[in-house]
């Protein structure tokens, strides 16, 4: 995979963002696009044979559409700075992916819940409270610090405690969040120039038992 070509188009698209310049470069966007998903079903193939417990996710169904979603959001501009991509899908829907996140202004990789609904939220709370413990050891392993800085919660969580528990709680701390997800940030050298599809696999493995802690907690 030509990782540099991947972040070029994304460079040229946001310099031209418009419907008349991707009509007129759509075998470029086409091309990278394809390269992209080839890479995502190689990677696919490779963490299947590391986790027996991986949810195979074809290429195709784990990229995201590049187009931003208007209705909702009319302020953004038509197609977004970077590719994203989702794997280890279930199809319940009760299952947090490893998302890889490959932008002009931002790279990374992630896995968890962020901002989830309400009813997983509450699922995931409810595992705390029985053993939080076990989520805390996992989080302050030594190689799971080194790799992750912390949680995703862009300063969301609550300032008080959530109905139903009291604030002297052991673990009050990860009861108030509204998110829990981890990332890894990333340069363009980092993707460029090395072995990232390893990168990915070594930070997947990592990530494991927490996102298993997760998936656990809101599918019982």
């Amino acid at each position: 995979m030509n990782f540099r070509k991947l972040y070029d188009f994304l460079r040229d698209l946001q310099k031209n963002n418009s419907k008349e310049w991707m009509d007129a470069n759509r075998s470029y966007y086409q091309e990278v696009r394809d390269d992209y998903i080839a890479w995502l079903n190689e990677l696919d193939r490779k963490l299947q044979q590391e986790d027996a417990g991986y949810t195979p996710t074809d290429g195709r169904k784990a990229i995201n559409r590049i187009n931003n979603n208007l209705m909702f959001h009319p302020e953004k501009p038509i197609y977004k700075d970077h590719f994203g991509a989702g794997l280890d899908l279930g199809g319940s829907g009760k299952q947090g992916d490893f998302y890889i996140h490959l932008g002009i202004n931002e790279s990374f990789m992630a896995g968890g819940f962020y901002k989830p609904k309400k009813e997983l939220l509450d699922s995931i709370r409810q595992a705390i409270d029985y053993n939080g413990a076990e989520l805390k050891s996992l989080m302050n392993k030594k190689s799971f610090k080194e790799m992750f800085t912390g949680f995703m919660d862009d300063g969301d969580s609550l300032k008080t405690s959530p109905k139903g528990y009291s604030q002297e709680h052991e673990h009050i701390d990860l009861l108030r969040m509204k998110s829990f997800a981890v990332q890894v940030d990333l340069t363009q050298k980092t993707v460029i120039e090395t072995d990232f599809m390893q990168l990915c696999i070594d930070v997947y493995m990592e990530m494991k038992p927490f996102r298993d802690y997760l998936n656990q907690a809101v599918t019982v």
